[in-house]
């Protein structure tokens, strides 16, 4: 666990203090990209608060999730059709919904 707040507390630092942006044309790809792997990790906590949790299930969905969201954009930018917001929808409600479960997991269990 002290490994992962290193490493978090690195990574915002490095944020912080190196200068790099996303090109306009991959925004959208970055934020559905983002929000598939935001609702991975939301799952994963939610699984360990309910004591299930596998680190391979996790891997795997943490990659597939960004990979198809990834597919989702690039083929509706081919169709002309903004399909990122249907992702962005799909994997807001997913993170909304495992954040309730944790949040409501933590009140019940003190």
């Amino acid at each position: 666990m002290i490994y992962a707040v290193i490493g978090l507390l690195l990574g915002m630092v490095l944020g912080f203090f190196v200068p790099w942006g996303i090109p306009a044309g991959y925004t959208s790809l970055f934020s559905v990209a983002l929000m598939a792997c935001l609702d991975s990790v939301f799952g994963g906590l939610r699984a360990a608060c309910n004591g299930n949790f596998d680190d391979r299930v996790f891997i795997s969905g943490f990659f597939t999730n960004a990979l198809l969201a990834a597919f989702l954009v690039y083929v509706g930018d081919h169709l002309g059709i903004d399909l990122y917001y249907v992702a962005l929808l799909a994997f807001g409600l997913r993170i909304f919904n495992n954040l309730g479960a944790i949040r409501q997991h933590l009140i019940i269990k003190k």
